[in-house]
């Protein structure tokens, strides 16, 4: 589960009016974790690993640990009240529609990141939203990515500036975010079974450098792992990717979680 961490503090100008934001410490910074973990039966860590519904995690009743939210989206919140489902034909709460990652990087403007994810981050706190998913930090490689328009440049040091800016931005108000998709998700046909062949160099210079950017200056709670396959294996799979790079070359210890249906 993951676990409200502080994030750098962000030079933002409130407007006028308004309430200051929320201490970044809550219940779940004050609980004992390595006690609770140390309870937990080997069946309530299982089903950790596992959805309660579609936007919730299970929670484990006897130990206190409630089930928690996530939700889409990184351009404005798109919580569901009741159900769930990929393509947001059921009702969601009325939320803020900002701009599309396309259009936010188009202004090279962390700032406005930071201030888009502050926002963000004050209404997921208020509909009780734990983990809103984004940013979406993929390459545009080809234009016919149904995703383009979520993902913020086909340059990996501008989406990675602009990501650690969102996830700084979305974190400071006790939320966290899921930084996606890890990693080469850039096209929409077979998406998830499709493999994306990439030599190590490639995927070092363009495909990998904005995960790890915001992996190590923003340190977001969760890194949400990609349908495809790389080189013939699932990204969920890969000890190479999940283990080897993000955990032990990038030093991330918060939780990974699949993308949805995509384990």
């Amino acid at each position: 589960m993951p676990v409200p961490r502080t994030t750098p503090p962000q030079s933002t100008t409130a407007d006028p009016g308004q309430a200051p934001a929320p201490a970044r410490t809550t219940e779940a910074a004050r609980l004992d974790i390595p006690a609770l973990i140390a309870e937990l039966t080997l069946e309530e860590k299982t089903q950790l690993l596992d959805g309660s519904d579609f936007w919730h995690t299970q929670p484990v009743a006897r130990l206190g640990i409630p089930a928690i939210m996530l939700s889409d989206g990184p351009h404005g919140l798109r919580k569901q009240q009741e159900g769930g489902d990929h393509l947001g034909l059921l009702d969601s709460v009325p939320a803020t529609c900002f701009p599309p990652a396309a259009g936010l990087a188009s202004s090279w403007d962390t700032s406005l990141l930071t201030r888009v994810g502050e926002a963000i981050g004050r209404e997921c706190r208020a509909e009780r939203v734990a983990v809103v998913l984004g940013p979406g930090i993929n390459m545009k490689r080809s234009p016919l990515c149904g995703r383009n328009f979520e993902y913020y440049s086909e340059d990996p040091a501008l989406a990675g500036a602009l990501g650690s800016a969102f996830t700084h931005g979305v974190q400071s108000q006790g939320v966290g975010v899921s930084v996606k998709h890890y990693a080469a998700n850039n096209q929409e046909t077979e998406r998830m079974t499709v493999s994306a062949e990439v030599d190590e160099r490639t995927l070092r210079e363009i495909y990998l450098p904005a995960f790890e950017t915001v992996v190590k200056e923003a340190r977001p709670w969760t890194v949400m792992s990609s349908y495809n396959k790389i080189n013939g294996t699932y990204v969920a799979e890969s000890r190479a990717l999940v283990t080897g790079i993000l955990r032990e070359e990038w030093g991330f210890d918060g939780l990974v979680v699949s993308d949805w249906g995509g384990i």
